[in-house]
């Protein structure tokens, strides 16, 4: 469902906030605008409360829900049990690729160099994860589908609306929207019209017309 998904809208959000007290909202904002691929990260203390509050009103709200900034196999299990539909990692982490296939949760493992790209896939990556995106331009991408031209790439950090668009023409599946759509100050404010208008516009600029 992760893949569909992301194939369908072209973008993942990438929330990071210090508390998130209404999830159901956050997602309803994001999923209103055209993103419903929610990535709620270990940065948030308590996390896995907010994923389970999240997956519990997922037909509400219709965002597919996971974990990011998984870094261990005890953050996998944890979010897993939460109900996370799907895990990704900064890097590769070979303890969290075991965790996600034993469960059969599908997972992004983060790469950068061609090397762990195959690795990525090596271990099961139903997506890798190009990070940090912002350290090179979507050139880099179009050079690594040459050789992985089968392999779905989600590019992530330092991506908005003036560049998503070319990540996309260059051969990603999607693209990462984060603090461009999502702030820790609109969250605290509670301001989901904000948050939902923002998703609306890197979601417009992602899919091709």
């Amino acid at each position: 469902m992760l893949i569909e998904t992301l194939r369908a809208d072209r973008a993942i959000t990438v929330v990071r906030a210090p508390r998130i007290d209404d999830p159901a909202a956050l997602c309803r904002a994001l999923a209103g605008g055209g993103i419903r691929s929610v990535e709620l990260t270990f940065t948030t203390p308590g996390v896995e409360d907010v994923i389970r509050a999240s997956v519990a009103t997922a037909d509400e709200h219709g965002a597919v829900v996971g974990a990011g900034t998984v870094t261990s196999a005890e953050r996998a299990t944890a979010a897993i049990e939460a109900g996370a539909r799907f895990l990704v990692t900064p890097g590769i982490q070979e303890d969290v690729a075991r965790v996600a296939r034993e469960a059969g949760v599908p997972f992004l493992l983060g790469a950068f160099t061609a090397s762990e790209v195959m690795r990525a896939v090596e271990l099961g990556a139903a997506a890798v994860k190009i990070f940090p995106a912002s350290l090179v331009t979507p050139g880099y991408l179009k050079d690594l589908r040459g050789p992985f031209p089968d392999i779905e790439f989600v590019p992530s950090g330092g991506l908005h609306e003036g560049n998503a668009a070319s990540w996309i023409e260059a051969g990603a599946l999607a693209a990462t929207a984060g603090s461009s759509v999502v702030t820790p100050a609109l969250i605290e404010a509670a301001d989901w019209t904000a948050i939902e208008e923002r998703a609306a516009s890197f979601s417009r600029v992602v899919k091709p017309s």
